[in-house]
């Protein structure tokens, strides 16, 4: 029996212009060739968005292996600054090109290849699940949340995960994610009293408040780093008045910032610090501060161990390299999936991933998908 080729799938996913929220025909393809490989596949669909779960293997069953990915990409920007077709896959001296060709359409379709030729050549003892969301790259609250959603109404279970994510800087096999920070945003509305600038005391300027609370935010040390994380980091990401006029006062002005953070917090901590400092500050200045925030998803860590290990092993197997733990970077789908299993994240390099010309070498592909294989193969011998 052929061996699936992970690079010809790579090309027809990145063939597809499956922009957020658009499937782009990318997920049927994969429905059709992991059904036709025996895998019982659905749609587990919400609001406007396709997600696919297959499963191959008994319901149920105590080994399941399970990989998460997604199959929606970034806009493509300025059509005119790429130097081969965003969506036309085209291969160059060892090197595809496409948007979705590093985040994360090699990852899956070396996944699915990966999964496929073991279940045709040498069946496990076990499971293996497949999730593929169409919603990660934008709001993800209709991708892999409405799987693992359907997967608890369906009793459906995966032992333990890994997310296909790019995770490598800058060599393939050098960092396997087995935790992320936690990402939080607040929006602060300050405001004031109108009034002419030549009488300032008629007035309440609402600047001065917002420049003090984003400097006691931004100079505030957060943390100095956990075990396994770095210190958390905020950052002001935005200041606005749209105030033209030089002459006056406004009555409102607005900041936003942007905070990662490590598992010495939690969201809700963090929402209450951010509140007190706006109260303090209004209270001082004699304004209202207005507080949204929004809690994109909180620190989590999948403690180093047998799943870890799993992964770390093949990886040097296949590279050479010994893959270093990490917890660095943004948020990732991991975030949902770790309320239902352990869960590791191991991909190609990043580096060209949502930047114009997005590409991948051949060669990892290829890599990537004997990577999987090999985990495949060791998990349900174990």
């Amino acid at each position: 029996m052929s061996q699936t080729d992970p690079v010809e799938l790579t090309a027809e996913l990145v063939r597809c212009a499956s922009v957020t929220p658009e499937e782009g025909g990318a997920l049927q393809l994969l429905q059709a060739r992991l059904t036709a490989a025996g895998f019982e596949c659905r749609w587990a669909d919400r609001g406007n968005v396709r997600n696919l779960f297959a499963r191959w293997g008994d319901k149920g069953h105590p080994r399941s292996f399970g990989f998460n990915g997604h199959t929606d990409v970034v806009p493509i920007g300025d059509e005119a600054a790429w130097t081969h077709p965003p969506f036309g896959a085209e291969i160059v001296d060892g090197v595809l090109y496409g948007r979705g060709a590093t985040d994360m359409k090699s990852g899956v379709a070396a996944f699915v290849a990966a999964a496929i030729d073991l279940v045709q050549t040498a069946p496990p003892d076990g499971a293996i699940v497949i999730t593929i969301t169409g919603d990660e790259e934008g709001d993800a609250v209709d991708g892999t949340c409405a799987l693992l959603d359907h997967m608890h109404a369906e009793a459906e279970q995966m032992s333990v995960c890994l997310v296909g994510e790019p995770t490598c800087p800058t060599t393939m096999g050098e960092m396997i994610k087995i935790g992320r920070r936690g990402s939080m945003t607040a929006w602060f509305e300050v405001t004031g009293v109108q009034g002419h600038s030549a009488y300032p005391h008629r007035a309440r300027n609402p600047l001065p408040a917002l420049a003090r609370l984003m400097d006691r935010l931004a100079s505030h040390e957060v943390d100095r780093g956990t075990e396994h994380f770095d210190a958390s980091t905020l950052a002001i990401v935005t200041m606005d008045t749209g105030n033209p006029a030089t002459n006056v006062i406004p009555a409102r002005c607005s900041g936003t910032v942007n905070i990662r953070f490590n598992d010495a917090h939690s969201g809700a901590s963090l929402s209450d610090w951010l509140t007190d400092e706006a109260a303090q500050v209004a209270e001082a200045f004699g304004v209202t501060i207005d507080t949204r925030i929004k809690i994109s998803g909180e620190s989590f860590l999948t403690p180093p161990g047998a799943l870890s290990q799993l992964v770390a092993t093949a990886v040097e197997a296949e590279t050479g390299v010994v893959p270093e733990l990490s917890t660095s970077g943004g948020t990732s789908d991991a975030r949902f999936v770790k309320n239902h299993c352990p869960v590791v994240e191991f991909g190609l390099v990043g580096q060209s991933m949502h930047k114009v010309d997005e590409h991948v070498a051949v060669d990892h592909i290829v890599q990537l998908k004997a990577i999987y294989a090999r985990i495949l193969r060791d998990y349900f011998a174990a």
